[in-house]
C-alpha cells in the first residue's frame, strides 16, 4: 500500500516538480502512526530499509526518522534525494518494496507531504550529513 500511494504522491507532485530541474534535490517529508503493539517490529524493518537505501543507492542522500517523544507510535521522516529520478530508483528498488510488503499491516496512517526545498545545509562532518557536502 505505502509503494501505491507513493506512486501516487509522485503522480500528484509532478507538475510542481516539473519545475524543478531534474537534478535539484527532492525533499519528501513523511507522517506514520504504526501500531503500537507492532512498533518494535515496525523499526526493525525500517531501520533495515534506510541502511540498505544510503548504502546502495547513490542518489538517496539522506533519510531520518524519528519519533514523537510523547507518542513514539507517531513517527516522522524527512529524506532527500539527489533528483526525482532518485526518488523513482528508490521506490522501485528491492529493499523498499521489502519494507513495503513487511510494513504494511503495522501502519494505521500516513501522510505526504510535498515540498520545494529552500536551503538544506550541515555542518561538515555532523553524524549523517556527509552526504549533502558539495
Amino acid at each position: 500500500m505505502w509503494f501505491r500511494i507513493a506512486l501516487a504522491f509522485c503522480g500528484l507532485a509532478g507538475s510542481a516538480l516539473h519545475a524543478q530541474a531534474q537534478t535539484e534535490p527532492v525533499v519528501r517529508i513523511a507522517e506514520l502512526v504504526i501500531d503500537p503493539s507492532q512498533l518494535d517490529a515496525y523499526k526493525a524493518a525500517v531501520k533495515e530499509e534506510m541502511q540498505a537505501a544510503v548504502q546502495s543507492e547513490p542518489g538517496v542522500l539522506a533519510i531520518y526518522a524519528v519519533a514523537e517523544k510523547d507518542h513514539p507510535s507517531t513517527m516522522h521522516f524527512f529524506e532527500i534525494y539527489a533528483s526525482e529520478a532518485a526518488y523513482r530508483a528508490h521506490i522501485q528498488s528491492p529493499h523498499f518494496r521489502k519494507y513495503v510488503s513487511t510494513t504494511q499491516t503495522m501502519i494505521r496512517s500516513r501522510k505526504l507531504i510535498e515540498t520545494l526545498p529552500v536551503q538544506l545545509s550541515a555542518k561538515k562532518g555532523a553524524p549523517g550529513f556527509n552526504d549533502l557536502e558539495p
